[in-house]
């Protein structure tokens, strides 16, 4: 089964799996060094629902973002990364600032964040309880990021 599909393959996959009673949920983000509290938020985020969607920022989003340096990997690399995790049934690249413009197009069930946001502050909140979804915040994991590590790195190195 290919995993990386561009949205409207994507969509039509996710329409089939509805069809035979599967739910949905949806995260996102950037993914760009892959560490444990990416795979731990990852396998959190597939046991609410029966299909893990995740959609993944582009390298120009990822630079509006989080500034010029990054990312560190390029898109086609983490989505390859991402896709060798058994727990992301399917991946998408998206290029806007937010992920908006998908989660509407796709319709999840669940949408799911990690806990460093807050629900009040979650990007498509609204729009998924409009079609009677629901948002899923999954606790982070306590100093594991990506910002992180190029910060030991950088100080290890010197």
């Amino acid at each position: 089964m290919e995993k990386i599909l561009e949205r409207t393959a994507l969509k039509e996959k996710l329409d089939a799996l509805r069809r035979e009673g599967k739910k949905i949920a949806f995260t996102n983000g950037c993914f760009d060094i892959l560490h444990v509290g990416h795979v731990r938020y990852l396998q959190e985020a597939r046991k609410t629902a029966d299909v893990l969607v995740l959609g993944l920022n582009s390298d120009t989003s990822v630079r509006a973002i989080k500034g010029e340096k990054r990312p560190l990997v390029t898109e086609s690399e983490r989505a390859e990364v991402l896709a060798g995790l058994a727990c992301v049934d399917f991946i998408t690249i998206f290029a806007e600032l937010t992920p908006l413009e998908l989660i509407c197009f796709l319709k999840p069930d669940l949408l799911i964040k990690g806990g460093d946001w807050p629900e009040d502050q979650v990007v498509g909140r609204n729009e998924i309880r409009q079609w009677g979804g629901r948002v899923t915040i999954v606790p982070e994991v306590a100093g594991k990021s990506t910002t992180n590590i190029v910060d030991r790195v950088l100080s290890v190195y010197r």
